[in-house]
């Protein structure tokens, strides 16, 4: 990373606000801070802010309101850094459009690894155009007796039954298919997807790829189509025709 990148802190506690900041100036990042929604909307619009640093509590002001706000009017990715552990909070913070929640205490270098992978999937996102290649001339893919729609979006069944997909399992699977027998990354995957406030994070990809296993009746243990390559990403391992 270089220090381009202007990172907004956003946290109540002076001390804590402080000791995040230091961790990311140390690591190149410019960084502002403020200390509850009043300082937060004016770093906004005095600064061009990369990424969003946001606690849950912040006196009278609620961190998970104003992260929908945000998420309303622009695309800014945002991290919700918290005291709360609860799960429900986590959630809510993530379907609300969250990149990521940290649970405080943490370490120097999980927040670095989080911002990081935060701002890297969100600058790719906007860098690279979705690949289609080998699937703008094609109409129907074929593997293993499935058969692929890539024009009206229908996946059916050996047995000739139509599977319902949604538009982002539909999406991934036609990934897939274009890049048969290569491995991709979690991040690969989603940079190829177009939309990508649906992925606030990995979890998000790996809930997806297993319903179209599921629906593929693929079980992964034992896959015939999509294989789990152990901190590496997916493999789509069967042969793609196209006609």
């Amino acid at each position: 990373m270089t220090d381009r990148e202007s990172i907004l802190v956003v946290d109540d506690n002076p001390d804590m606000r402080k000791t995040i900041c230091k961790i990311l100036e140390r690591d190149g990042y410019r960084v502002t801070e403020a200390e509850d929604g009043i300082q937060l909307h004016q770093a906004l619009a005095e600064n061009t802010i990369d990424l969003l640093l946001l606690d849950l509590v912040l006196g009278k002001d609620d961190g998970l309101k104003i992260a929908q706000e945000i998420q309303n009017d622009s695309n800014m990715p945002i991290i919700i850094i918290s005291g709360k552990n609860d799960v429900i909070d986590k959630v809510v913070g993530l379907e609300i459009g969250a990149d990521d929640y940290i649970t405080k205490p943490f370490h120097a270098r999980e927040l670095i690894a989080r911002v990081g992978s935060v701002l890297r999937r969100y600058q790719r996102s906007n860098q690279k155009p979705p690949t289609r290649s080998k699937l703008l001339d094609r109409k129907i893919a074929t593997f293993s007796g499935w058969r692929v729609d890539l024009i009206g979006g229908r996946l059916t069944s050996p047995e000739g039954r139509t599977v319902s997909l949604t538009t982002f399992e539909f999406q991934v699977l036609t990934i897939f298919i274009e890049h048969a027998n290569q491995t991709l990354s979690r991040d690969q995957i989603m940079e190829s997807a177009s939309s990508r406030e649906w992925f606030p994070n990995d979890r998000s990809l790996d809930v997806l790829i297993g319903k179209i296993r599921k629906k593929l009746n693929d079980k992964p243990r034992n896959p015939e189509y999509i294989r789990t390559i152990r901190n590496r990403g997916y493999i789509f391992i069967a042969e793609v025709n196209f006609d």
